[in-house]
């Protein structure tokens, strides 16, 4: 990359790594097809044919993408239990005010909406609705009619509608959930854990096949409960939780002896604890890994 062509390119990186991770769901995945999109522009670029860089990156990402993910659809039916999006932290450093249009746009529950589309709903939806780009140049991009993306967005928006978080808490108010929760389990107190979590709590543990998990999602204050308290009944001397934001969502990075385990992201309903997303697989804990060591 030249010193011309990074001037150039870097500062769509940003945006392109977001729209990739939002319809992969995978951070390492991501990375790679923002490459791969600025070889193609690298290449174009010295052919001259490129008129709007920004247009060009959005195009070339999102097929990109869209091949990774037919790819991967069979993949996924072959996954060992529930399949979490691959967890990114948020910057520390960064507005706290901001985390709740983070989540909104990098959600588990989010992410897990886009998983149930359709590849083009995917990125139709996301193309139009998250980077509002017109209905004529997704048509083009997808190499499909006007009218048909207008449906595919719209098939997309109706189904992430119905999965968005049921209500935003002031985040004063979470993170006395968060810290609540843990103080719980620390003095072994299921009924006070059982306050704290919704009737119809979700418990959703990505391991992948590769270290223990619940093999389904768990749904249900009592089931929930009694789970979370006969794990921390089992946790080792060397076990440590550090309050991170995952997703946009307050959570933890849970560590044993140091090395990161798995990371915990809550979503919250008023004044309870509605899905609780626990990412094990080691596979997908590579960019939290990278984050806590760059910082």
């Amino acid at each position: 990359m030249t010193d011309e062509a990074a001037a150039r390119f870097e500062p769509h990186r940003p945006a392109l790594l977001r729209h990739a991770y939002r319809m992969l769901g995978e951070h390492g995945e991501a990375e790679d097809v923002v490459q791969e999109s600025y070889l193609r522009w690298d290449g174009a670029l010295r052919r001259g044919a490129i008129d709007d860089d920004r247009a060009f990156l959005r195009a070339t990402i999102t097929r990109l993408c869209l091949d990774r993910l037919r790819s991967a659809r069979a993949q996924r039916e072959l996954y060992i239990g529930p399949w979490l999006p691959e967890p990114v932290l948020d910057d520390p450093a960064s507005d706290p005010e901001a985390a709740a249009t983070i989540a909104d746009d990098v959600s588990f529950a989010l992410l897990l909406a886009l998983e149930r589309l359709s590849p083009l709903e995917r990125a139709a939806f996301l193309l139009h609705d998250a980077l509002g780009v017109p209905f004529a140049e997704i048509a083009t991009i997808l190499e499909r009619s006007e009218p048909a993306v207008r449906q595919l967005a719209a098939r997309g928006r109706a189904h992430v509608r119905e999965n968005r978080p049921r209500t935003v808490v002031r985040r004063d108010a979470a993170l006395r959930l968060r810290n609540a929760f843990v103080a719980a389990l620390r003095a072994d107190d299921l009924a006070a854990l059982q306050r704290l979590l919704t009737e119809d709590v979700v418990f959703i543990s990505d391991g992948g096949g590769k270290v223990p998990a619940a093999i389904n999602p768990l749904v249900g204050l009592d089931r929930v409960g009694r789970f979370l308290i006969g794990i921390a009944r089992k946790t080792p001397p060397g076990f440590a939780l550090l309050p991170a934001r995952v997703n946009g969502l307050l959570g933890f990075v849970a560590t044993e002896d140091g090395a990161v385990t798995q990371t915990i992201a809550f979503e919250f309903d008023g004044d309870r604890i509605a899905a609780i997303y626990a990412t094990r697989n080691p596979d997908k804990l590579h960019a939290v890994v990278g984050a806590l060591t760059k910082g």
